[in-house]
């Protein structure tokens, strides 16, 4: 596997603006870029851009009539269909949102074309991650599904096995409803609970249909979840998982919006929590995925000064093989950067200063709590369906 690991980037990704009133503010993308760039992570992986993605990349899972909706909406955002989610509260439309999108879209392409290639055994998109959109319709701040794109695109490219563990707050609706009965991707999504929160799907029962029954795993914690919770489901659950699918690429999606800082969710994970899953992952993808492949997104997260570019900067770092240390004080430069660009005082350090630890599900579980009967929900309802054990 060839060496450096990418990032893709490109300063237009800022274009996805849904206006000043809305949560997903695109400083927290310019925010990231400028904290990679102040711990010199730059020049630790390979930066680069994609093409946008065009129509028959897009139409590897948006249907062509969305496709020209958005278009039409990004040329006159006044006419803006409803009917495709678009003009919503949720999704404003804005000029420029297709050109802005398919970039999005292209680079998380791009990053798997890169590891499926050899280019690069890991490969980060933070700006993507957007996994609520569908086939036909804009959901929940997301307009292209770059998710479901790169992982249609590594089968195209002649993937038989691929792997998606999302760890946004919100359940990956999206990008499950793509592949839902496509036995050659599995798609895991650890979230908050759907009764607490939107998109109100994710339930435990929710495995695939024909071809891909099994092949669709949720865990619905309840609100309220913090670390020790946290990563005892995501240990419960997702490396028993990944040995026995074995993928040929695993892809992953970091939304920063578990943070108990977010202003849009209920769970009370910190960055400490975070920074530990992204390691798991990273592990996980050496240990079960071929040569390591591994390609890593955003995704969610609504603390755009204080969490946000902090949870992504420890992602690059760990991707790159040149892991920030926590205990780290953050250069001046860059809080500078964050004064000028928001108004706001950036964090000092690399950490919300926690040392999470949770307990194995190998040492039992106590059926009375509420965390341990969501994992239990989520093995008897998914695991027998691959032939493992609940």
């Amino acid at each position: 596997m060839s060496g450096r690991a990418r990032l893709m980037w490109d300063e237009a990704v800022t274009g996805y603006d849904f206006g000043s009133s809305h949560p997903m503010d695109p400083v927290r993308l310019a925010l990231t870029m400028g904290l990679v760039r102040a711990y010199g992570l730059d020049g630790s992986v390979d930066v680069r851009s994609a093409r946008s993605a065009g129509d028959s990349t897009l139409r590897l899972v948006h249907r062509e009539d969305y496709v020209a909706a958005v278009r039409a909406a990004s040329a006159a955002p006044g006419t803006a269909d409803q009917a495709y989610g678009l003009g919503t509260v949720d999704d404003p439309a804005f000029a420029g949102m297709h050109e802005a999108s398919a970039l999005i879209a292209g680079l998380s392409v791009g990053a798997a074309e890169a590891v499926w290639r050899g280019e690069s055994g890991h490969a980060v998109n933070f700006t993507g991650g957007l996994h609520h959109a569908m086939p036909g319709a804009a959901s929940g701040f997301c307009v292209y599904n770059d998710p479901a794109l790169a992982i249609a695109r590594l089968l195209e490219l002649g993937a038989e096995r691929v792997a998606y563990v999302d760890v946004d707050v919100h359940h990956g609706d999206g990008v499950q409803a793509a592949f839902w009965e496509d036995p050659r991707v599995l798609t895991v999504s650890l979230h908050e609970h759907p009764r607490t929160l939107f998109p109100q799907t994710g339930w435990p029962e929710e495995t695939g249909a024909g071809a891909g029954e099994g092949g669709a795993v949720n865990v619905a914690l309840p609100a309220g979840t913090g670390d020790a919770g946290w990563l005892r489901a995501f240990h419960a659950v997702v490396p028993e998982l990944l040995e026995e699918f074995r993928p040929q690429v695993l892809v992953t999606q970091h939304g920063a919006d578990t943070h108990f800082e977010d202003p849009l969710a209920h769970l009370a994970v910190s960055l400490d929590a975070q920074r530990a899953v992204m390691e798991a992952c990273h592990g996980l993808a050496h240990s079960y995925a071929e040569d390591g492949r591994w390609v890593a997104l955003g995704g969610g997260g609504y603390a755009v000064v204080d969490v946000v570019p902090r949870s992504w900067t420890h992602l690059v770092g760990i991707a790159a093989h040149a892991p920030v240390d926590p205990e780290s004080v953050i250069p001046s430069s860059w809080r500078d950067e964050v004064y000028a660009r928001t108004r706001q005082l950036g964090p000092a350090r690399m950490t919300d200063g926690r040392t999470p630890s949770w307990k194995p599900w190998e040492d039992g579980y106590d059926p009375a709590d509420r965390l341990d009967q969501a994992v239990l929900a989520t093995r008897r309802s998914a695991f027998p369906l691959r032939g493992l054990l609940a």
